[in-house]
Formats: structure tokens, sequence, C-alpha cells
């Protein structure tokens, strides 16, 4: 049936939705209805619509966290608003940020007001309101250090939140609104930048890379520039090819196991944690598992990065997350070491 399109106050509504478009491992997949929010404050308004009652509700970023498994037979909320506020004071830059803001844009932002911290996150795909949901992270930062607060619609309480820091709950790649998906819709965050940030250059390759660049004093926009053409190197665009990013955490174990596995394993790279257990690269177990480049029709295992679950076309997400527990069972076989997935499996 063709698509209906209702536009109220501050959002707009599409039934039935196509959903391709908005996931970046570019599966097949539709939606009862799409309601696209431009104005936060009509969140009540639109979750009081009986049809939207009725049915199941995802709330989508950008669709670069998420893997269909097949058609969502309920609503899909994207929230579209925009905006950016600023306030300085003795602590650092405060920013008060519309969840729909594109996360690169975002940082890419900041760097040019020249506030310092979010260097390391740059090129990560999605939205800010979805980075404290999943606590992003790369090269050796996580977007919990930098947040404030966050603004919510408390389903439950039918009302406005704004929770702590310590309210989150954060942790490696979770948070409380990942374990409570079905609580909380994420409608601002407020972030600190401090006035002065050490620049953290301790994550693999970095300071190499910077070296490459000819730069022996980095400031913050090197960094970036460093992780950007590192990620460039590493991982597959989206956009040429169907991908979510890391689709699989780096596993965390007991001290023990890390070291029984080191010793058998020497080249097995590993990190202490600070709760005194022991992180493992994913990407070092699924390619000595014998899964880089590694394809199923056109469900594959990224050639560049073995994290990196690929849609080279047509591939359903069934097969991708066949193929997934595929790699998931094969590793745990192999190492007796479980790895856990980073995006949501929609189904």
């Amino acid at each position: 049936m063709p698509a209906e399109t209702l536009a109220g106050d501050g959002y707009r509504l599409l039934a039935p939705a196509d959903l391709r478009a908005r996931n970046t491992l570019r599966v097949a997949a539709k939606a009862r209805r799409l309601i696209e929010i431009q104005d936060a404050t009509v969140l009540p308004q639109v979750l009081a619509r009986a049809d939207v009652r009725a049915d199941p509700l995802l709330v989508l970023g950008e669709g670069s966290n998420v893997l269909f498994t097949g058609d969502f037979d309920g609503s899909v909320l994207v929230l579209a608003t925009r905006g950016v506020a600023v306030r300085s004071d003795a602590d650092g830059v405060r920013l008060a940020v519309a969840a729909g803001e594109r996360w690169d844009d975002f940082v890419r932002w900041t760097l040019g007001q020249g506030y310092a911290g979010l260097e390391n996150l740059i090129l990560i795909p999605g939205t800010v309101g979805a980075a404290p949901i999943q606590n992003i992270g790369a090269y050796g930062v996580e977007v919990a250090e930098f947040i404030e607060s966050v603004e919510a619609w408390d389903r439950r309480e039918a009302s406005v939140v704004s929770l702590s820091r310590a309210e989150c709950a954060f942790a490696y790649r979770d948070s409380l609104f990942k374990r409570q998906p079905d609580r909380y819709i994420v409608t601002a965050v407020r972030f600190t930048l401090p006035h002065r940030q050490a620049l953290k250059l301790d994550y693999a390759g970095l300071r190499e890379e910077l070296a490459r660049m000819g730069v022996e004093r980095p400031a913050p926009f090197h960094v970036a520039a460093a992780v950007e053409r590192l990620r460039m190197r590493k991982l597959p665009d989206p956009a040429v090819i169907g991908n979510a990013g890391s689709f699989f955490k780096n596993p965390l174990v007991s001290a023990a196991q890390g070291e029984a596995l080191a010793r058998e394993h020497p080249a097995l790279p590993r990190w202490p944690t600070a709760d005194g257990r022991c992180k493992l690269s994913a990407a070092w177990l699924i390619e000595a598992a014998g899964f880089k480049g590694h394809r199923v029709g056109d469900a594959g295992i990224s050639s560049r990065h073995a994290l990196v679950l690929v849609n080279h076309g047509q591939a359903s997400g069934a097969e991708l997350w066949a193929l997934a527990q595929t790699v998931i069972e094969a590793v745990a076989a192999r190492f007796g070491v479980r790895l856990e997935i980073e995006p949501t499996i929609v189904d």
C-alpha cells in the first residue's frame, strides 16, 4: 500500500515506512509507521496517540547501531531536533545539545570552537541522543567522561527527567538507557568540556599516526585528524558498503583467564581494566578464528577489520545475524570466550 504522510505541529508521521535507508547495514525492513519529531515538547502528545499506544515503540537515531532481522510491527520514533546552547563557567564550557544533532557534526563544531575533549570520538556515526545510550567510545575515550547530565522523557512516570552522570550508570558500551530501553527517550545531552584537557594519545597507533603526520606538539584538532585517518583506513565507509561499525564488543574476562589465554596465545592483545579484569581484542579473536574477510552470500565480515559485519549488497538482516552467531560460537569453541554484540537486534 502507498505510504501516507501526516504532518502535525512539531512532528511528521509516515505510514507505512521503509527503513532500508534508515539503517547503515542497509537491510530491507519496514515499520507500521515512522514518526519524526522536530520539537521534543510534542513527545507527550505523540505518545498519547491511540495508534502509537497500541503498538511496540522503537526509538531510532541514524540506524548506525541496529540490525533489523525482519519488519518492525510497530511505531519507529526518530528525533530530528536541533540546537546547541553554550554556557561557560569556572569548570569549563557547558553545552546543552538536542538529541537529533549528528554526533560527528557536533564533534567537528566543538573543535571549530576551540573546545577540547571529544577529538578522539570524531567520525563516529549516529546522533547525540544515541551517544549516551551506547556510551560510545574510541581511541581510549568514552563519551561518559564529558556528560554532565541527560534529559529524557520518562515513559513510566510520564514526565521530563534530568539524570546526572552517576544516575546514567555508564559502563563499557552500556548505560541505564540501554538496560531499560522501553523507559527513557533521550531528548538532550548536557556536556562539560574542561577549559584545560590533557590529550589522550596512548591508544594503539595514535602517537605513530601523529608522527607520520609530522606533528610533534599535537593540539586537539591534530588528534582528531589522526583518529580520522586511522578510522578511514581501518573501517569501511557505510556509504560504500553497509555496516554498523564495530559489531562485537571487546570481551572482558577475569585476570586469571586473560593470563591463561596470553600464555597459550602470546600475540593476543589484552589490557587491564580498573576493576581488576582484563579486556581482550575481539578483532584478534575473530581473525584468529578465521573469519576476517569471511563471506556467506552477501553477508560478510570485513576484510579491513574483523569487528565489522558487512552487507555486500542484498543480505537480509536474518542472514547477517546468522553469520554473527556463527562467529560467536566459533570464537567460544576455540578460546572459551563468548563475544557480545554492540548493536541492538530488532526482530
